[in-house]
């Protein structure tokens, strides 16, 4: 049960029930070349709609997700076994999106004055703009890289994970519903060779990508060898540093939430739980009560907090980590099992006295595993936190900001987060550093990177 897609077919499994929902047909050959070339004249006629009418699109693509929020929902719950509750705050995050980007993205789109009088920094958009996308966050990983792109006056085609692809056929139907018009959205199901045929045709003017570092690396040197701009989103191995000043409950509480969100199946999540020694024994009570009270279950049941992963052989791999590092010499407090039935539920883990020299600490766990570790004080806490290939957010939980601030400017990530979890906001910029991928998502910088800083300089004699 571990295919996600066949020769001729993306498959898409209910994780809980381990029923088929869906098998998509990988486009052919025409079909690519078709889609390809109505982003391209669509981004001839979309780059002429002025920015205001842009942000009414925007409003009204809002309005359309909005009503169609519980089909949205559903269909992720089922997809991916994100509990119902999450799926529909994924949704409703992205409606505030679309509207908080119509009401202020123009803004960050005006022409730039510069210090001399007469020239100035016009955002002109690239075109076609060929996303890669994961199945984790299946609307909102898409949209919040969409929407300020289509704001700038770009298309955007969209290659989604196999898995996800009813998803990604309901946020098609969504741009078209919104009355957006065609070839400013296109999905496209293909499978890598596809992939690497959109990248190389002059038709796509850049590429992003949100999955591993594995994706990262391929899609990255074919872009590069294209000579096209290029954003990578990639995994992380988050710390969440807890010192001996933190309010405990709190820490704990954010701590189960950044960890276990979305079945741990997040990138940027508290996945090493870095905690200074003279607590970490209290710290580790405290978390394996309150991880021993989420409710595991059926993901289309309200108050479930931990469905099924997503995938029968990335819970396959969960598990090979947590073996290792057991045999490795962590201590087991909960869970470390995969749990018996069709459903593919992982038991929420955790596991103490990891080391630097661990699986768990050197490679991302995804999927509902936290690693304590223990750190002598702020300085080895930092230490063991840069100690990573990854560096795409950080969590510092004190009560003493003049040392977080310090600490802040030492850590090698894209985000910090003092006294709250990792999370994402369309106000903020996202991104991270090393293997976490480089270029930034939201804020002014996700409108920006995929535009032409054109400069225009008048009368210069």
């Amino acid at each position: 049960m571990s295919a996600i897609s066949s020769l001729t077919h993306a498959i898409s499994l209910d994780p809980y029930s381990g029923e088929q929902i869906g098998a998509y047909p990988f486009d052919s050959d025409a079909a690519l070349e078709a889609a390809l070339q109505r982003a391209k004249v669509g981004f001839r006629q979309w780059r002429q709609v002025s920015l205001g009418q842009r942000s009414e699109y925007l409003l009204a693509l809002a309005s359309t997700l909005e009503a169609k929020a519980e089909a949205f929902a559903q269909m992720i719950s089922r997809e991916i076994g994100k509990p119902v509750a999450q799926a529909r705050g994924e949704v409703s995050k992205c409606v505030g999106l679309c509207r908080w980007y119509a009401e202020h993205g123009p803004a960050m789109l005006a022409a730039e004055p510069t210090q001399v009088e007469k020239a100035r920094i016009e955002y002109r958009p690239l075109g076609p703009i060929l996303a890669v996308m994961p199945w984790n966050f299946p609307v909102w990983q898409v949209l919040r890289g969409a929407v300020p792109a289509i704001l700038a006056g770009n298309t955007y085609v969209l290659k989604h994970a196999p898995n996800v692809m009813g998803s990604a056929y309901l946020l098609g139907e969504l741009f078209k519903d919104a009355g957006l018009p065609a070839g400013v959205f296109e999905v496209l199901n293909v499978t890598p060779d596809g992939v690497t045929r959109a990248i190389n045709d002059p038709r796509i003017a850049a590429v992003t990508l949100t999955g591993s570092v594995r994706a990262g690396m391929a899609i990255g040197a074919q872009a590069g060898a294209a000579l096209k701009k290029c954003v990578l989103e990639l995994g992380g191995s988050d710390p969440f540093i807890v010192l001996a000043d933190a309010d405990l409950d709190a820490a704990v509480k954010a701590a189960v939430i950044g960890r276990y969100q979305n079945t741990g199946q997040v990138c940027a999540a508290a996945k090493r739980l870095i905690v200074e020694e003279s607590i970490v024994e209290a710290f580790t009570r405290k978390f394996v009560e309150a991880t021993r009270a989420l409710k595991v279950g059926n993901p289309l049941e309200d108050d479930t907090y931990i469905g099924p992963m997503a995938r029968y052989d990335l819970r396959d791999e969960l598990d090979g980590q947590v073996q290792a590092t057991l045999a490795e010499g962590a201590t087991l407090l909960l869970g470390g099992h995969k749990v018996d039935g069709v459903a593919n539920f992982y038991a929420p883990t955790v596991l103490a006295n990891v080391t630097p020299d661990m699986t768990a600490f050197k490679q991302e766990l995804f999927g509902p595993v936290a690693a304590i570790i223990s750190a002598r004080d702020a300085e080895h806490a930092v230490e063991l936190a840069n100690d990573s290939e990854f560096g795409l957010a950080s969590t510092i939980y004190t009560a003493d900001y003049a040392l977080a601030e310090r600490m802040t400017a030492a850590l090698d990530t894209g985000g910090v987060f003092i006294n709250g979890y990792c999370a994402s906001d369309p106000r903020v910029a996202f991104g991270g550093v090393k293997k976490s991928g480089f270029g930034r998502e939201l804020s002014h910088f996700g409108v920006r990177e995929f535009t032409n800083a054109q400069t225009v300089w008048l009368d210069r004699n």
